[in-house]
């Protein structure tokens, strides 16, 4: 299939872009601590811009350094010397023939408050203390985004910190926000034209550096959102109130920026149409889609070359994330609504993964543009391999959220995010695309056909090692086998087939339904050898454990053991057990879920948590957290709590999922085998694809 809708130019404003691509705005954290543009922003923008894409929107960009900050990686156009730097990315993107838009951000109310409080005197202090950046992020590195809603962070940030600022005092902390429980200090009128004179002098910033246009971010709970939404903004000067009074900064803006910058510089607006407040229960709240019409109708009569539209806010923003169990394309309804309402051109993501369902998309009117940001951290080449007919090598993204994870857990770090599937992601700089192809052809056996081992062979064949992986079943995948078993889960297993298209593309032998021996390994006279035999699920020493009626997941995910109208203990609530016992509700059964710990699935992410726990919810499921399972005997679990209470309760089946065991059979099999020996993925240390994928990707470059 050509592509030929995708691959088609068409005109933002008078500027012609050369495809239908968009990589939208993604928070990735890798330019300076002060907001500087440096070479890892030039190798991660240029990368993407190399890989195909017709237009790029960087991230969201701070335009001061008061309250404007928002991530410690994060760009910033709030000064002129920032205007230098950011010509160099300037210079790769066009280099590479694509289009540069800068997004500009003020986050309002959705922000920590140790950014307004801090970020402009730790500038300061890195310039003359030696190592200060090292030093702040020691001490608050520690914290992570579950501390915002801890006491006593909660009084510390009320008492010590300044108040984050917004258009009125309306905190966050509906749904799964975790802003909220901060001072708000709603903005004087004053303070208001005063942050419209810093996006206007951010824009004319933007302009000077060479880049195509601006987009202003109006959307996801952040400033602008802040002020178009009924919800967050019941100001009574000229900025609140009335529909036309919420959009009077909007109409101020872009007038604004035209001015300064001219007719031909283009405005793109990122614009939540809908804030979903009925998916927590508030239905009366917020923007609804007739709303966002409306607001984009006015916005394109302001002045707004391109509608970007997105959905969602802080309190909402599972359906800004979308995690896995979210269609693709589900929010084409949303875009083709707006495109039908206005003239310009509509930009729109919405789980986009593959180049045939985009064709579609703009097929059916549904968008102008095809919005892509996961796809691209997952593969920034898809672009380019789309145009040359070399689909099936797309890595896809597989919806895991390790991205938002990584986010999250380095914003206090001072650390780019990562991607699950594509461990050079924002790290260009440290992997670059192989080159030096010094394999010279010597043989490589890795043990195992899951995402470690795929992964290790797909890097090993590229730098021209001679790759054969053996691997004991009829399939690749491993614990992903199961993993993606699970309602909803299917697209999990893109891991392992986009790896073993690639793998085999470069040249790897691999041979299913063979067991490593160890003669049949030493019969290859290895160079090297790579154990990647993952793991299995385990029935701990816990008195009746081995009963016949209690089972670890493995069978039920795998699908040869169904159980109908049965009483079903699922013991242990990470996300594997909370995922099967949503199997086994959807088969018809009533599920009690243990939890030694004091909350249901714990350390696993929030969102992906959240899905999950809403169909729990309209199932028969009871939750039983901060229960340690002792004993079982003739179908009675004898449960004991944290203060030493106890009980007993009844269950037809037990299932447990108490973690996984790494298979050591093959290691021990083997180690004597060859001299360069390395055990890696579950085999090594029990983690997620994320972990398997970047230990097999760290080995791989590193082998010599």
């Amino acid at each position: 299939m050509g592509y030929l809708r995708l691959f088609s130019p068409m005109k933002i404003g008078s500027l012609e872009i050369k495809n239908r691509v968009v990589m939208t705005a993604m928070g990735v954290d890798v330019s300076s601590h002060d907001g500087t543009a440096n070479e890892k922003t030039v190798a991660y923008y240029r990368e993407r811009a190399k890989g195909g894409v017709g237009l790029i929107i960087t991230e969201y960009t701070r335009i001061n350094e008061k309250d404007s900050v928002v991530a410690a990686g994060q760009l910033s156009m709030s000064a002129d010397h920032y205007i230098k730097p950011f010509q160099k990315v300037v210079n790769a993107v066009h280099d590479a023939r694509a289009r540069l838009f800068v997004q500009l951000n003020h986050p309002g109310r959705q922000n920590i408050a140790v950014f307004p409080t801090f970020w402009s005197l730790n500038e300061k202090l890195a310039k003359v203390i030696p190592d200060y950046w090292k030093l702040f992020f020691s001490v608050f590195g520690k914290a992570d985004i579950d501390s915002l809603s801890d006491p006593k962070m909660i009084w510390v940030m009320n008492k010590f910190m300044v108040p984050l600022r917004a258009p009125s005092d309306v905190p966050a902390g509906l749904g799964l926000s975790v802003f909220g429980n901060q001072r708000i200090k709603p903005l004087t009128t004053d303070e208001v034209q005063l942050l419209i004179r810093q996006f206007m002098k951010a824009a004319k910033r933007v302009q000077k550096s060479g880049a195509d246009g601006v987009e202003l971010h109006a959307a996801h709970g952040y400033l602008l959102n802040q002020f178009l939404s009924p919800y967050t903004n019941i100001r009574t000067d000229e900025y609140g109130g009335n529909f036309t009074n919420r959009l009077r900064i909007m109409k101020e803006l872009i007038w604004g920026i035209h001015q300064e910058c001219g007719d031909d510089f283009p405005i793109s607006v990122r614009l939540t149409v809908d804030e979903f407040y009925e998916k927590i229960g508030y239905p009366e709240l917020g923007l609804h889609l007739e709303d966002g019409v409306e607001i984009a109708k006015a916005l394109e009569g302001y002045g707004a070359d391109a509608i970007n539209v997105t959905i969602g806010n802080s309190d909402t923003h599972f359906v800004v994330e979308e995690p896995i169990s979210f269609e693709p394309g589900w929010r084409s309804y949303l875009s083709k609504v707006i495109k039908d309402a206005v003239n310009i051109p509509v930009i729109a993501v919405g789980v986009i993964r593959t180049p045939d369902q985009a064709e579609q998309l703009l097929l059916d009117g549904s968008q102008d543009f095809i919005g892509l940001a996961r796809p691209l951290l997952a593969d920034p080449d898809w672009a380019g391999k789309a145009k040359n007919g070399d689909v099936q090598n797309i890595q896809r993204c597989i919806g895991c959220l390790y991205c938002m994870e990584s986010y999250e857990n380095n914003m206090l770090r001072g650390l780019p995010v990562n991607c699950a599937v594509n461990p050079r992601a924002c790290q260009e700089i440290k992997y670059p695309k192989i080159g030096e192809e010094n394999g010279l052809g010597k043989q490589i056996v890795i043990v195992g056909a899951g995402p470690a081992g795929l992964t290790a062979a797909k890097e090993l064949a590229a730098r021209k090692f001679r790759v054969t992986v053996l691997e004991k079943e009829l399939v690749p995948g491993g614990q992903v086998q199961p993993g993606m078993r699970p309602p909803h889960k299917e697209r999990m297993g893109w891991c392992f087939e986009d790896l073993e298209y690639q793998a085999k593309k470069n040249g790897v032998e691999i041979l299913y339904n063979t067991p490593a021996t160890n003669d049949l390994v030493k019969s290859y006279h290895p160079y090297a050898v790579i154990v990647a035999a993952g793991a299995s699920a385990f029935k701990p020493g816990i008195p009746g454990a081995q009963a016949d009626y209690v089972t670890t997941v493995t069978p039920i995910l795998m699908g040869n053991l169904k159980f109908k109208d049965k009483s079903i203990a699922v013991v242990g609530s990470g996300m594997t057990g909370i995922e099967t016992a949503e199997m086994l509700v959807e088969q018809g059964n009533k599920v009690i879920i243990i939890e030694m710990a004091e909350k249901i699935a714990p350390g696993a992410f929030n969102i992906s948590v959240w899905d999950v726990m809403e169909r729990l919810k309209k199932g028969d499921v009871t939750f039983m957290p901060g229960r340690k399972l002792e004993r079982i005997d003739d179908h009675k679990l004898t449960l004991v709590q944290k203060n030493h209470v106890r009980e007993i309760i009844y269950a037809d089946e037990v299932v447990l999922s108490l973690g996984v065991r790494s298979n050591r059979e093959v290691e021990t099999e083997l180690q004597e085998c060859c001299d360069r020996f390395y055990v890696i993925g579950d085999a090594s240390k029990q983690g997620r694809i994320k972990d398997a994928i970047h230990q097999a990707f760290e080995l791989s470059r590193n082998l010599s």
